[in-house]
């Protein structure tokens, strides 16, 4: 426990894989999150040599890498470890030159075994041991953790600021990001008993003078004749949502055209409101978006630096390899706009993709790269390839866009679906076809009383008046009562019979505050059940989702059109897309790595046996010639 802990501890304050955009998705073992310099050579990075150890660590420590070894997915896995470690490495060289203090080591080495209560010396070497380190090496990896923090740091500072061209851009194609809350104008009535306020909504709805009924009546806001914001200008100043429970809010705030809500419970209070008037989003002004804008481009920026300062650490290395069981092939996926992308930056996409991890939980190694091969990777390829394209587009048609390769993509998809708009027919028919997601489902609190037979369950459902108390009674006629409890229609709390009896049947008897079913057989019994605060299964008005469904097709025709446009700017580059010939070459490598299946051959019994089989691999031998990879894998 305590080791895992130390780990978590460690995660919090190495910057390695975090702030240059190498971030893991699973928790790496903590030996392996910088190269060892002692172990067996695996390759090396300009001169830097990484160990077997430490990428075997990498492999072991990712559950999903340490799945399989063999076959195309271990092969694309082998190859993702390579290129994590030579990238890795090539951050840890970069930032040999920044000063650390030991202090500053010392300040934050406390710091992680504070919080991991490991301020005892031994619990802290023992603590060290378990994960194959001393104090000192870990010490050297805080350092290089806090030399990349401060790196990083120092390449985000000397980004200029965002122009106002950028600024501009980017508030043009996010207009969605930059908008008011809904709100509105109305009053309410707050009392504490639900008949009192259930006969104020009557003389309300008869045409009484809202405001001099919550003057006179209601516990809140009474002072200002129940207005929801104080008075500007002879009206309440409008509320957003959040001004209100969220109960309530959400009720007052479907009246998209004014009008009363029903009566209300939320709290212990009962609330009455009456939207005055409705004021759906609007987008802000630039002016007053200004700063947020500048927040979020100055951060684009920080990105995209950080991510040219790898990608230009990345294109000179030199990699050489010193065991051959690790050399591994990355040749080039796809070019674009004269950028060649390796083919593990597409395999380091299929890892990090949540589907692709469950994916693997359901289906066997050999099955599971046969689906990825053909579905995930030629989409990933693609996003790959828009990507690369985008800096060179956005060039081309004289967009101010800022950010990371994907980030510019998005841009200029947005830049392409910029006039899309939404009919009212479009929204029309969307109500139409989706009508069940705008469905209330029938609710209520639900007693449930069981007979052994139904002649018992019949009279006692006949014979309830509701005088006494409901579980009382029920016991006193020998049933055996279960409280299901506030229950929706179809949410599994109730037998499927008695979930029909109470919210499709359309007898309900009436029984003092509540309703009582008919008897159902429930297993081997009859049940009886006995409901209150009934709400039937109701449906949303158009008017009352109109705003939510225009901005749902928005983005759905947003999305379609600036992938359309996006891919129609890649397609004007002539991207070459060399997936398949790569996936044809790796399946026969695969194949060729392969043990071979032995050769059957008779005994002197008649019987079938199998030859032994030979390993088609050979490892390198300490006086072979290291093999030399392309400078950009």
């Amino acid at each position: 426990m305590k080791n895992k802990k130390l780990v978590n501890g460690l995660l919090s304050v190495l910057a390695l894989l975090l702030v240059v955009g190498m971030a893991y998705q699973f928790t790496p073992n903590l030996g392996s999150l910088f190269n060892r310099q002692t172990g067996t050579p695996a390759l090396t990075v300009n001169g830097t040599t990484v160990t077997v150890e430490s990428l075997e660590a990498a492999r072991r420590a990712n559950p999903v890498l340490a799945s399989t070894d063999t076959g195309v997915l271990g092969d694309d896995f082998k190859t993702f470890v390579v290129a994590q470690q030579i990238q890795q490495t090539l951050v840890q060289n970069a930032v040999k030159s920044v000063k650390v203090s030991r202090a500053d080591v010392a300040a934050k080495v406390k710091e992680v075994r504070e919080a991991n209560q490991l301020t005892d010396n031994k619990a802290w070497t023992d603590a060290l041991q378990g994960a194959g380190l001393t104090d000192s090496s870990y010490r050297e990896q805080v350092r290089q953790s806090l030399a990349v923090e401060r790196r990083v740091e120092e390449i985000k500072k000397a980004v200029p600021a965002a122009t106002d061209a950028e600024l501009q851009a980017y508030y043009d194609l996010n207009p969605g990001k930059f908008q008011t809350d809904a709100r509105i104008q109305g009053r309410q009535i707050v009392v504490a008993d639900k008949a009192k306020a259930q006969a104020l909504l009557k003389q309300a709805q008869g045409g009484a003078d809202f405001a001099a009924l919550a003057k006179a009546n209601s516990t809140e806001f009474g002072d200002r004749s129940g207005a929801l914001g104080p008075i500007e200008n002879g009206a309440p100043r409008p509320v957003a949502q959040v001004a209100l429970p969220a109960e309530v809010g959400a009720a007052a705030f479907a009246l998209t055209d004014g009008g009363l809500t029903d009566v209300i419970e939320s709290g212990g209070k009962f609330y009455v409101v009456k939207v005055e008037k409705y004021l759906a989003p609007a987008a802000k002004p630039f002016a007053d978006a200004k700063t947020d804008i500048a927040t979020a481009v100055n951060e684009q920026k920080k990105n995209a630096a950080v991510e040219a300062w790898v990608a230009g650490l990345e294109k000179d290395a030199k990699i050489e390899f010193k065991d051959l069981n690790w050399k591994v092939e990355d040749p080039t996926v796809a070019t674009v706009a004269g950028r060649d992308i390796p083919y593990s930056k597409a395999i380091e996409q299929v890892v990090n993709n949540q589907q692709f991890s469950a994916l693997l939980q359901q289906v066997q190694p050999e099955q599971a790269s046969q689906l990825v091969n053909s579905i995930l990777k030629p989409q990933v390829v693609q996003q790959l390839i828009q990507g690369y394209a985008a800096p060179t587009i956005a060039e081309r048609l004289k967009l101010n866009l800022t950010g990371t390769q994907q980030e510019i993509a998005a841009g200029i998809a947005a830049y392409g679906a910029r006039n899309v708009k939404v009919t009212d027919a479009e929204v029309q028919a969307f109500y139409m076809e989706n009508a069940e997601q705008f469905q209330t489902p029938a609710s209520g609190t639900v007693f449930e009383v069981s007979f052994k037979d139904e002649a018992r369950a019949l009279a006692f459902r006949d014979s309830y008046d509701g005088e006494a108390e409901f579980s009382a009674a029920a016991v006193k006629a020998g049933g055996t009562l279960s409280e299901r409890g506030q229950v929706t229609a179809g949410d599994g709390k109730l037998d499927e019979a008695l979930n029909a009896a109470v919210f499709t049947a359309k007898d309900l008897r009436d029984a003092g505050e509540g309703s009582l079913s008919d008897p159902v057989k429930v297993g081997e019994r009859y049940s009886v059940a006995y409901v209150t605060d009934l709400k039937a299964a109701a449906t949303q008005p158009l008017s009352a989702v109109s705003a939510q469904i225009r901005s749902q097709v928005l983005a759905q025709k947003q999305g379609e059109e600036g992938q359309k446009f996006l891919a129609a700017q890649v397609a004007t580059l002539k991207a070459k897309d060399n997936l398949k010939t790569v996936l044809a070459a790796q399946q026969k490598r695969v194949d060729a790595a392969a043990p071979k299946a032995a050769p059957k051959t008779e005994d002197s019994t008649g019987q079938d046996s199998a030859a032994p089989a030979t390993d088609s691999t050979t490892p390198a031998t300490e006086g072979e010639t290291p093999a030399t990879a392309p400078a950009d894998q």
